[in-house]
């Protein structure tokens, strides 16, 4: 497969010329063993700048999705509309965090990763200024699918940004912390939005989001480094040129196409890799069951909570801290170990790694998520103890980090040099249902109560379950027989 080619072999082999007939010696630009402006030999203080940033990008245009569901009422009442539309707001928003990906991750493999953060975080963070003054709710939801657009840059390069700067062996742990920002944003963004409308107002939660998003922008234009080797390598080219007469440069493999040509053909790669590769399209759809099922809930857990639980607004903020308690178990204790099996399966099979190595411990995920889903289902429909219910979102985080990060991982290992846009392609059907499916989980909810409702989910996600030990026994054969040039 392309895939398997990391973009540092046959782009970067070490000097070499190149000469044909009629034509002039090209001397090909690499890197050399040991060259500190290969982003893989960044010192580790360089590289955890970058991903310190690059992360902070990856937790606020999630938190910026859920952020406001504490406020859904007191912003319906406002805005002098029913709730529902208010939740559309947050459906624009989730749904083109999947939509933007396909472009922008694209766009990051022909200008670079740094251009393409700074341009649309910086978007992001003012778009937060008409949301904020907002006089209607088709306003609120047309500046909330453009702010969804242009924040999901951190989703969409932070994959590829990350397989940049670490070598495979030992890539998952620190994709393991990057990844909480999708998974904890949702998470975080409740409890800061319930503390803000019960003591400001709903307006609040996106002036507070304004300034903390320019705050990090700012932080990017300082300390952001490009990292994608063949960005990195065009500017060295360009400084040989500018300082030799005469000689000829080239970064091999380079695409010499026209910008224009190079563009359709990128922006088409996601979408290609989504529906040409069985594995990816399966756990593309298991995740989108995921996600969905989560912004389901979290969207309604001002209503399990608030009304059934009489919890106070601030209190339903603090109950999404459950499900994030799961997702910091798995990052300290699971994710780790997904570099530890890769690398001790990669030992027994004479050093030869195969992508299929990091989907061992998806099962767990595999197999807590339904447990997890039915044990909180049943529970909130008998009314049983509000802890009990809360102990159910603990494992359905830890099951839901354990699938995330393994998944991850396997796309970047498959598609080395176009990470990113693979991780895109995963990205739209789980951000597409993740925003679509809460617009009717409400009504569902009330026709066939909690306990069924909610089994829904359960029982989807119980279909999914053996994909991970499927792909791990066959994917290797899949790779094969669907092998495709990007």
């Amino acid at each position: 497969m392309a895939g398997e080619q990391d973009e540092r072999s046959p782009l970067l082999q070490n000097g070499h010329s190149n000469v044909s007939a009629g034509a002039e010696e090209q001397i090909i630009i690499d890197f050399e063993d040991g060259d500190p402006e290969n982003p893989r030999n960044w010192t580790r203080t360089r590289k955890m700048i970058n991903v310190g940033i690059i992360a902070l990008m990856a937790v606020l245009s999630p938190l910026a999705s859920s952020m406001f569901t504490p406020g859904i009422s007191q912003i319906a009442k406002d805005l002098q509309t029913g709730e529902t539309a208010v939740v559309g707001a947050a459906t624009g928003f989730v749904v083109c965090l999947g939509i933007g990906p396909l472009i922008l991750a694209p766009l990051s493999e022909t200008f670079g990763r740094r251009k393409l953060y700074l341009v649309c975080f910086s978007i992001f963070a003012l778009s937060q200024i008409p949301i904020a003054l907002s006089p209607s709710v088709g306003f609120l939801i047309c500046w909330r699918t453009v702010s969804g657009f242009f924040g999901s840059v951190g989703v969409a390069n932070g994959g590829g940004t990350l397989n940049d700067m670490f070598h495979p062996s030992e890539r998952a742990g620190i994709f393991g912390w990057y990844l909480l920002g999708p998974l904890l944003g949702p998470t975080i963004g409740p409890l800061l939005g319930g503390v803000i409308v019960q003591h400001l107002n709903w307006r609040w939660l996106f002036w507070i989001l304004t300034i903390i998003c320019t705050v990090n922008t700012l932080a990017a234009f300082i300390f952001l480094k490009e990292s994608y080797a063949p960005v990195i390598l065009s500017a060295r080219k360009k400084a040989y040129e500018d300082s030799s007469s005469g000689k000829v440069y080239r970064v091999g493999n380079q695409d010499e196409r026209p910008l224009l040509t190079r563009l359709a053909h990128n922006t088409q790669r996601p979408i290609r890799i989504l529906f040409t590769q069985p594995i990816v399209l399966t756990m593309a759809v298991y995740q989108s069951i995921l996600f969905g099922t989560t912004y389901s809930l979290w969207t309604n857990f001002e209503a399990i909570y608030g009304k059934q639980y009489g919890f106070t607004t601030t209190q339903v903020g603090l109950v999404y801290l459950g499900p994030g308690v799961g997702f910091l178990i798995a990052v300290w204790f699971i994710v780790p170990k997904i570099d530890t099996v890769y690398n001790r399966l990669t030992e027994k099979n004479n050093g030869n790694a195969k992508p299929e190595y990091r989907l061992p411990l998806a099962n767990i995920g595999a197999v807590l998520i339904p447990i997890s889903l039915f044990w909180f289902a049943w529970t909130v429909q008998y009314g049983v103890h509000w802890f009990v219910t809360i102990l159910a979102t603990v494992f359905f985080g830890l099951g839901q980090t354990s699938i995330l990060n393994s998944v991850q991982n396997y796309y970047i290992d498959s598609f080395s040099k176009y990470a990113a846009s693979a991780i895109a392609a995963g990205a739209i059907f789980r951000s597409i249902v993740g925003g679509v499916l809460p617009l009717g989980a409400a009504g569902l909810f009330e026709k066939v109560g909690y306990g069924w409702g909610i089994s829904v989910f359960a029982f989807s996600s119980l279909m999914l379950s053996p994909a991970p030990l499927l792909f791990i026994r066959f994917g290797g054969r899949l790779r094969e027989k669907y092998a495709i040039e990007l």
